[in-house]
């Protein structure tokens, strides 16, 4: 049953997260070092899910093994005070990763539309239809309110799942000496 994320699941999300993105290329990038990366991303994990709680689009599963973070197109960006508590991830890619971001951010569609800023499913759960289960809701919400979405994927391999959910590539983009995005868009159905 997918349903509202409360602060009670971010324990459990932050860990099925950093799991679901641990050989995720982006990830992988701005986390080099395997034996950090767990921990690195439930921080950064907690600190998304304690940004985007309150706009009440962030949806999981009973038993916490997936999760979609959605954001009102003018709400994607993170605050000030959570800019600064992730710079306690900063290491030796900050300057690519600061550089990426920037041009993520310049190819950023100005329309109004909603905004997958993560979905991850934990490993063991993957292939059995939980990531299309968590992605319905906003999905549907989106087409009741006639409003496009919106998101990036760095992994070669799911530009085919969110194609099935009506996403279509509208650009590509590499960041410095790193991985390449795929930014894709939905019109409302």
């Amino acid at each position: 049953m997918v349903r509202l994320a409360r602060h009670d699941d971010v324990p459990a999300l932050c860990s099925t997260l950093a799991r679901a993105f641990d050989d995720d290329p982006l990830a992988v990038f701005a986390n080099p070092r395997a034996s950090t990366r767990p921990r690195r991303l439930a921080f950064f994990y907690r600190s998304r899910l304690g940004a985007l709680l309150a706009e009440e689009m962030c949806f999981c599963d009973d038993d916490r093994l997936g999760a979609a973070l959605w954001a009102p197109h003018d709400a994607r960006e993170p605050s000030v005070r959570e800019q600064l508590r992730l710079l306690r991830l900063a290491n030796r890619r900050l300057p690519q990763m600061l550089g990426g971001f920037a041009r993520m951010e310049r190819l950023h569609p100005s329309e109004p539309h909603y905004y997958l800023s993560i979905l991850g499913v934990a490993p063991e759960a993957q292939g059995r239809g939980l990531g299309s289960k968590l992605l319905a809701p906003m999905l549907e919400h989106c087409d009741t309110e006639g409003v496009p979405a919106y998101l990036e994927s760095s992994k070669a391999s799911n530009v085919r799942f969110y194609a099935r959910h009506g996403f279509r590539v509208i650009e590509e983009m590499r960041f410095p000496r790193g991985p390449r995005l795929w930014l894709m868009w939905r019109d409302p159905r």
